[in-house]
Formats: C-alpha cells, sequence, structure tokens
C-alpha cells in the first residue's frame, strides 16, 4: 500500500499520518527529513520527536531518499516519511540541479515496486500567491509537479484541512 497525505502548515497532517502508522499494527520506521538549521527548526523537530511512539525507529535522510526507502521497505514495515517539501527543499539548497532530478527521478521510480506500507507526508504549496523570488517559484513548481507524480503513482492521496482528511483517490478513511 503506497499513501500520499498532502496538507498546509499546521493542517494536522503529521499527526494523521501517525496515527494510520500506528493503528497499521506494523513496525513502523519513521525517515525524518528535516534538518535543524536553526534554534526554531530544531525546536520543530524535538516537537515532532515528542509526539511519535517511542518503539518506532527513526532514521534521519535529508537527501538521499529512494535509496534510504528501498533500504528499508519489506512487508513486515510501515515507512512514514515526513516530509517531502522538505527534502525537496534540501534537495534545492545543498545539491547541483541533475542531482535533483535524479533523486526525484529515483524516488518516482521505486515507488511503485517497494514493498510493505510507504507513506508520505507533505506540504501543499500550490494554494497562495505566486512567491516573488526564483527559488521560491522554482521550488513551488518542482514541488507540484512532485506531488502530481506522487499522487499517480499511490494507492490513496489524502488532503488533511484542520485535521480533517479529504480524501482525493482511493478508499476513504473513517475519522
Amino acid at each position: 500500500m503506497k499513501e500520499f497525505i498532502l496538507g498546509g502548515a499546521r493542517s494536522g497532517k503529521s499527526d494523521f499520518a501517525n496515527r494510520i502508522a500506528l493503528e497499521s499494527g506494523l513496525k513502523v520506521i519513521y525517515i525524518a527529513t528535516a534538518q535543524a538549521g536553526d534554534k526554531e527548526m530544531a525546536a520543530r523537530i524535538a516537537c515532532h520527536r515528542a509526539s511519535r511512539p517511542a518503539g518506532w525507529r527513526l532514521v534521519e535522510e535529508p537527501l538521499a531518499l529512494a535509496y534510504t526507502l528501498k533500504s528499508h521497505a519489506d512487508s513486515e514495515h510501515f515507512l512514514l516519511v515526513d516530509c517531502l517539501t522538505l527534502w525537496l527543499n534540501n534537495l534545492l539548497s545543498n545539491v547541483d540541479n541533475k542531482r535533483v532530478s535524479t533523486e526525484i527521478g529515483d524516488l518516482l521510480d521505486i515507488l511503485p515496486n517497494l514493498p510493505g506500507h510507504i507513506l508520505l507526508v507533505s506540504n501543499e504549496v500550490g494554494q497562495g500567491v505566486i512567491p516573488a523570488n526564483p527559488l521560491a517559484r522554482r521550488f513551488c513548481d518542482v514541488a507540484g509537479l512532485l506531488h502530481q507524480n506522487v499522487a499517480r503513482l499511490c494507492n490513496r492521496a489524502i488532503f488533511v484541512v484542520a485535521g480533517l482528511p479529504i480524501t482525493l483517490k482511493g478508499r476513504p478513511i473513517i475519522v
């Protein structure tokens, strides 16, 4: 099963994803893409850590997401990736354009064939105004295309607003 959860900042998407993972009954491996570049981000990461069950395994991977998924995917595992937009930000900020394309391509290539349950969380950034600077516009463009492709490859896509899930694709989740 491949699932994709989208939502805005503070929409409740991470809590909702955590609940799905917890209810799966599988061994959960939480793949965190965030990097603590400042005190505020470190505090956000600490808050996310505190919200997860202690028994979940944590893998921190800011760049090589496809490789990490491939390394940990198993029929007995539930891989929860939080989040794709932070991963994309890391790529756009730290690597050359060729590696950005390669990493995204690798993710899209391996996702359909990974064993086990995979849940990808991401921030929907396409509902606001067009950003004023070129890097922010590129980020929105690449994120939008990434989201379209991930949603196409997943069995279920859910949009979370005010903590409530709206099923976009696949079997609805009963809240």
